[in-house]
């Protein structure tokens, strides 16, 4: 991992020796292993999706909700023989998916572990939730190993995405990334129980006073994808310590969240997936303590 150019970063860390910007040494740091039951219901079916929180993230939301490992230093060390032994784990006890949550900055590393547990036996569907700001090429070397791709669509406006995430080119990085993800696996589909075997969901967080630039996300999906895309248009946005000195402070009102749901009726996309405004709990959001497990 010296000179790492795996994210949009591009930082150059020598991952063994020090962190690169997105707090991660070498070998992948997971946060929290779980049965987690509030994921899409495609995702977390009746019995829960297996999800493995991956430490770090090459992203600087000032929103984000797991802002206690962002900066990489929860969790513990896990090779490539224990991710697989994790992920067969979480099979065993009956999970629907394994959900693989914010690895960007550890894919090669992810890549292989994938590969020994199919060897070894792993048959669920294995999803991808990403951030959506992803190396193209990083992408590719998960084609044949991810089954569903599970990511944001943050923004389109490049003035947003630097002021509230630190990435103005965070629309054009996303954007291609997500054009492949949607080449490897397509639309989304579904088994007899409704559980997804293989496809992309877009998830698009609508932020207070965004309007306008979820309007644009949803048009970029329409345009760049397809109209039976399934989007999960989240309202469950929640104010966090770092929102303010920002114009973030606050949820989300009723009228704001119709007003993007009306737009993406009245452009043809016909897969959403809605939330109620009473979702914005932290009850829904894993607590991440020394114990990962």
């Amino acid at each position: 991992m010296a000179n790492c150019m795996l994210c949009p970063r591009a930082c150059g860390a020598d991952r063994s020796l020090s962190r690169g910007f997105c707090g991660a040494e070498r070998l992948p740091r997971v946060a929290k292993i779980m049965l987690h039951e509030w994921e899409e219901p495609f995702i977390s079916g009746t019995r829960g999706s297996g999800a493995v929180f991956f430490s770090g993230c090459n992203l600087g939301c000032v929103y984000c909700q797991n802002h206690e490992i962002r900066d990489g230093l929860i969790g513990e060390t896990y090779d490539e023989d224990r991710l697989s032994e994790a992920y067969l784990s979480l099979q065993r006890r009956g999970a629907h998916t394994i959900n693989l949550v914010t690895a960007a900055h550890y894919v090669p590393q992810v890549a292989e572990s994938l590969r020994r547990a199919k060897a070894r036996g792993l048959s669920i569907p294995v999803v991808y939730n990403s951030s959506g700001y992803e190396n193209t090429a990083a992408i590719r070397a998960l084609d044949g190993l991810v089954d569903v791709y599970l990511l944001d669509w943050k923004y389109v406006s490049p003035l947003l995405s630097e002021r509230f995430s630190n990435a103005p080119d965070y629309c054009a990085v996303a954007s291609e990334a997500i054009c492949e993800m949607y080449r490897q696996v397509g639309d989304l589909m579904l088994d007899g129980d409704g559980i997804a075997t293989r496809g992309l969901t877009i998830r698009h967080l609508v932020l207070p006073g965004c309007v306008d630039d979820s309007r644009r996300v949803l048009d970029e999906i329409a345009m760049r994808l397809s109209k039976a895309t399934h989007i999960s248009l989240m309202s469950q946005y929640t104010p966090q310590p770092g929102t303010t000195a920002f114009p973030l402070n606050r949820r989300i009102t009723q009228r704001e969240y119709d007003r993007v749901i009306s737009y993406a009726l009245s452009i043809g996309l016909h897969n959403i997936l809605i939330q109620r405004l009473d979702s914005a709990q932290s009850v829904f959001t894993p607590q991440f303590t020394d114990n990962i497990k």
